[in-house]
């Protein structure tokens, strides 16, 4: 989709990040920046070794470093945050200077590069427990949490820079993204890999509330496709788009799903409701049909069969 550009990638060897440079480095100039305090590094090892791509051991809060690394490139595809609504609420100023902070060095720095566009990794959780489904880009946000609130904030930071500088940019509101490369490990793990990993090793699988919440599962390469279809559509500047499945599923079919597949059964406990989690989500992708074209090639069951072969033949690195 495309070829011959150069291309930096903030947050590259992170679970995203990661996805979209293996899916781009061949035919393009790539460079990862990365301070690998979230991102893991043998996600992108490999290319760094063969010299595909170029590895930048840097912060986004360092603005001398990002002018420095933007300088002649087309596009930023801006993945670099702290993740986790809990790790936000645990701190949130570490998050808030990587998230807000960060975010709009790396606006001042695509200006002053004259970087074609910016395509910038905000998130769902900017609706907050709204009861209103579909979720749909022009509904007031609610955010529930510091983590929310710093990508709102990107977003508006955006649109700002594509109003008062014309510097192209498009925000994409990811829904509960899942797939390769996502770390099982952390305590702040997203939860299609937790359960995989617990009902591989035969752990019991942990749920926070009743079950019965609802998420719009969006596989990762959906969202390395919407980037990507982002670069190349001036339709999109200055826009805030959902990318997601466009479907939901209780945490409980998820949980059973994960075991059906596996041929596993585990225990299932349930903890306590987490503060900053919503009830339910499910987006309305129609306007980033319209404007880039997106379609989710992956249905979730798809999507899963792959994740669970991915974490089962890379054993999760245990």
């Amino acid at each position: 989709m495309i070829k011959d550009k150069k291309i930096v990638v903030t947050g590259g060897a992170g679970f995203i990040g990661s996805n979209i440079v293996h899916d781009i480095y061949e035919g393009n100039e790539v460079t990862v920046i990365d301070d690998l305090s979230t991102g893991n590094l043998e996600n992108i090892i490999g290319l760094v070794e063969k010299e595909s791509i170029k590895q930048v051991k840097g912060s986004i809060t360092d603005l001398k470093l990002l002018q420095e690394t933007f300088s002649d490139a087309d596009f930023v595809l801006h993945q670099a945050a702290i993740p986790s609504v809990p790790r936000s609420i645990k701190n949130p100023i570490a998050t808030n200077k990587a998230n807000i902070d960060g975010t709009l060095n790396v606006l001042v720095a695509a200006r002053d590069c004259n970087v074609e566009k910016v395509v910038f990794a905000s998130s769902s959780s900017v609706y907050g427990d709204t009861p209103t489904l579909p979720k749909i880009e022009n509904m007031c946000p609610s955010p529930l949490s510091p983590y929310a609130i710093t990508k709102l904030c990107g977003e508006n930071y955006c649109r700002i820079f594509y109003e008062i500088y014309g510097l192209r940019t498009t925000s994409l509101r990811y829904f509960n993204v899942y797939g390769p490369m996502q770390n099982p490990k952390s305590e702040y793990a997203a939860v299609v890999p937790k359960f995989i990993s617990s009902t591989i090793r035969g752990n019991p699988i942990e749920i926070y509330g009743d079950g019965e919440q609802t998420r719009d599962f969006t596989f990762v390469e959906d969202v390395v496709n919407a980037n990507l279809l982002s670069c190349v559509s001036k339709k999109s500047d200055g826009k805030i788009l959902n990318i997601a499945g466009g479907k939901r599923i209780s945490i409980n079919e998820l949980a059973l799903k994960i075991m059906k597949i596996l041929g596993k059964e585990v225990e299932i406990i349930y903890r306590e409701r987490r503060e900053g989690d919503v009830k339910d989500s499910l987006a309305d992708i129609s306007l980033a049909k319209n404007l880039i074209d997106y379609a989710p090639s992956y249905s979730f069951d798809k999507g899963l069969d792959k994740a669970i072969e991915y974490f089962k033949k890379t054993n999760f690195e245990l």
